[in-house]
């Protein structure tokens, strides 16, 4: 299935009867439950997602009035009140002020030019009762998805990679991952350059977000443990003091926090941690890649998932067109890593306003690096390929960082390999470092998550922000979720040297 042609069905056809296979997740997980048994609520998720939220608030009033409406129920009709605001804050740009935005780098373009690039579903919208709403990110996204947009373009401009990172950041990462290639080979391992961080993330609430005197809780990331790729996790110190860390058992690692609102003064809570990060190489023979025995340690990681791991037709038969005759795991996992590099990074919406992040990144025909990655996962699970989530934050020597997913798949006997499809193929004749990104992963990222949609602990009592990832960082207080219009985040960093010894 051709790229141009995905993109061209803009939104369309997201699968959504699919989350009526979700399991109840419970309240303890800070993730909306979604019940198989009822058909209410399924009709609610399909009008909200058509964007017919007049009705959908209707459905949703007239199911909480139900005497033996179930709690997991009640939270579950809740959170569709909750996803239609969160979308409202996505899309909230008339088509005249995306119009605006995208002249002043194209003076030139007309109505008819906006129209077309419309048409084509590069500009992501959606009819919300009756009005056509754009995607905030829709004017910076149409220079990631049309070169013919990008040759319009008027004045000095960041450039960008496919891989959605200023070209000049993409640049140096491959000058590394050369230096990563040769020291793997000279030294015969596959974890190396270990490099000390010492990082200070900072969750800000906006002064008069909560109530003075009422206590806000926040949870902030915390690194897994990962030997091979970081260790010798050393927490230092956090804003305030007192703090829970979450046992290394959580798949979602945070540090949770409490204090009180200030009249008139931002909430802030911060951590500080140490941790030493390994650039990894692992140089695949494919004539020695066999299938993987399917243990029930690996048995989770070729299963479905709902609501964003589903085995669809749709991702079938892209399966079958991308896969082709290839048997061997290694060629097939490459085959599937090459069609989702082709997908184009854009930024994308909140995640928990998508039913299906695999479903949609397929039908947009783009996608960022948590749905690109969501698909990868999917496609390799389809295949008998185990993959799993894995993210957390990146940055450079330089000023730039940011959030970032990207994933694990097993191939036997290497065992667990990582995956980056956003990074994806590198520009380079050399093969090894062309494909670096598909086995081999670079050092200037921390990884918080080992898996996408798990509880905290202490448990998130109302819903979560981010229902997949957990990067930000999450924040409540006893009136409910503070979303990200409340609140404000930073990540800070520094290399050290190396301890002795």
């Amino acid at each position: 299935m051709n790229v141009s042609i995905r993109a061209r069905r803009g939104i369309a056809g997201l699968a959504l009867a699919l989350l009526m296979a979700l399991p109840t997740l419970g309240m303890a997980s800070g993730i909306p439950p979604v019940l198989p048994d009822n058909r209410d609520l399924g009709a609610v998720i399909q009008l909200v997602t058509a964007g017919q939220f007049k009705a959908a608030e209707a459905r949703i009033d007239a199911a909480l009035k139900q005497p033996d409406l179930s709690a997991d129920a009640r939270r579950a009709f809740e959170f569709q009140r909750a996803r239609m605001q969160r979308m409202r804050l996505d899309f909230d740009l008339t088509a005249d002020q995306v119009k605006a935005e995208v002249r002043k780098q194209i003076p030139g373009m007309t109505d008819a030019q906006f129209a077309q690039w419309d048409a084509h579903g590069l500009f992501e919208h959606m009819d919300i009762d009756g009005e056509r709403l754009y995607f905030n990110r829709s004017p910076s996204n149409l220079f990631h998805l049309s070169e013919q947009a990008r040759q319009l373009r008027k004045g000095d401009h960041t450039t960008y990679a496919t891989s959605g990172l200023p070209q000049d950041v993409n640049d140096n990462y491959i000058d590394f991952d050369r230096k990563v290639i040769a020291a793997a080979r000279a030294s015969g391992k596959s974890s190396v350059l270990p490099k000390r961080v010492q990082v200070t993330q900072t969750l800000t609430v906006k002064a008069g977000a909560v109530p003075a005197g009422k206590m806000i809780r926040a949870w902030i990331p915390y690194p897994r443990a990962d030997a091979g790729q970081q260790e010798d996790i050393q927490f230092v110190s956090s804003q305030p003091s007192k703090h829970q860390i979450a046992p290394k058992s959580a798949m979602q690692r945070t540090v949770y926090l409490e204090q009180p609102a200030q009249a008139g003064k931002p909430t802030v809570f911060s951590i500080t941690y140490q941790v030493t990060l390994y650039a990894q190489y692992h140089a695949i023979d494919p004539a020695k890649v066999m299938p993987a025995k399917i243990t029930p340690a690996l048995a989770p990681y070729v299963a479905e998932r709902a609501p964003h791991i589903v085995f669809t037709e749709p991702l079938q038969v892209f399966s079958r067109q991308v896969v082709g005759d290839a048997t061997n795991p290694y060629q097939i996992a490459r085959r599937i890593y090459a069609a989702v590099d082709d997908i184009p990074w854009a930024g994308a919406r909140e995640y928990s306003t998508i039913p299906d992040l695999s479903a949609y990144t397929l039908h947009a025909g783009h996608g960022d690096c948590g749905e690109q990655t969501m698909l990868l996962i999917t496609l390799m699970r389809m295949n008998g390929i185990p993959a799993r989530w894995q993210s957390g934050w990146t940055f450079t020597d330089g000023n730039y960082d940011d959030i970032h997913d990207w994933a694990e798949i097993y191939l036997a006997p290497y065992g667990w390999i990582p995956v980056d499809v956003t990074y994806g193929r590198l520009d380079s004749s050399d093969p090894a470092l062309k494909w670096f990104y598909l086995g081999g992963l670079d050092n200037y990222r921390i990884a918080f998550n080992d898996g996408f949609s798990q509880p905290f602990i202490p448990a998130k009592k109302f819903f979560r922000s981010d229902t997949v990832d957990s990067q930000r960082g999450e924040v409540e207080w006893d009136g409910g979720d503070l979303y990200y219009d409340k609140w404000n985040y930073d990540f800070a960093w520094k290399i050290l040297s190396l301890p002795k010894g």
